[in-house]
């Protein structure tokens, strides 16, 4: 019977820890590349913010938009609100509970989009008490077109009946006031005051988790760990 040298009894973990070891390291260089995207969209967003208003693209290209092309764009448009129509989408705003108030807006050609209109408080929900802000007539306005609002599994059902909402999903909204030309975004306005102060406009959140670098630095210690574990491993293998 031939006797195992101790080298080669350490080749099977040393070959074990070398592909563990460089999966590791992969997933933290992958890390990187996510953390180089990240902080590129967030310019791009912060940029898009920061530009002048452009006009609203025409209805015709609606079809062939996506969230990457118009997320976050800085639009100017003109058209007429409908304040019969409004939703209220529960959402608290600098520390104040209360609800984004969104109206169909529709635009000289007919088709309609879902405006943000801006923040109420709790005790203004009832329209009625900011009618002062329900400005006749045609508007123009900027702001920033927003892609629908995903739902997640602990969001609460919506309230259709009685105008609440827990997710800022214009296409739903759309669907529910029967709007037959809705635009595929909404459009969250910008801060400028209105009669009486409510709507407050400018309710836009850029809430995107960039934790990219701290998952880098994890992955990476988990290799330089596994080195370690399998050098004390190694050492204190008996040499014989």
């Amino acid at each position: 019977m031939t006797a195992t040298t101790p080298s080669r009894r350490l080749l099977g973990p040393a070959i074990a820890t070398l592909l563990a070891f460089i999966l590791l390291c992969g997933l933290g260089v992958w890390q990187l590349q996510r953390l180089a995207w990240k902080e590129g969209l967030l310019a791009q967003i912060h940029e898009r913010i920061a530009a002048p208003p452009v006009p609203l693209p025409d209805e015709a290209q609606w079809p062939g938009l996506t969230p990457n092309e118009y997320a976050y764009r800085h639009v100017t448009l003109t058209g007429t609100f409908d304040y019969a129509q409004e939703a209220l989408v529960f959402r608290p705003f600098h520390d104040e509970t209360g609800y984004l108030v969104l109206t169909p807006l529709t635009l000289a050609s007919g088709a309609q989009i879902i405006v943000n209109r801006g923040f109420v408080r709790e005790d203004l929900r009832d329209p009625a008490k900011r009618s002062a802000g329900q400005i006749p007539g045609e508007v123009t306005l900027s702001g920033l077109m927003r892609e629908p609002e995903s739902r997640n599994p602990f969001t609460p059902a919506d309230d259709p009946a009685k105008g609440l909402w827990y997710t800022r999903d214009s296409i739903a909204i759309a669907q529910h006031f029967g709007l037959q030309r809705a635009a595929p975004f909404s459009i969250d306005a910008d801060a400028t005051p209105v009669p009486g102060g409510w709507p407050k406009g400018g309710t836009t959140v850029i809430d995107i988790p960039n934790n990219h670098l701290s998952y880098a630095f994890t992955w990476f210690g988990l290799a330089a760990a596994l080195l370690g574990v399998f050098a004390v491993f190694a050492w204190r293998r008996p040499k014989a």
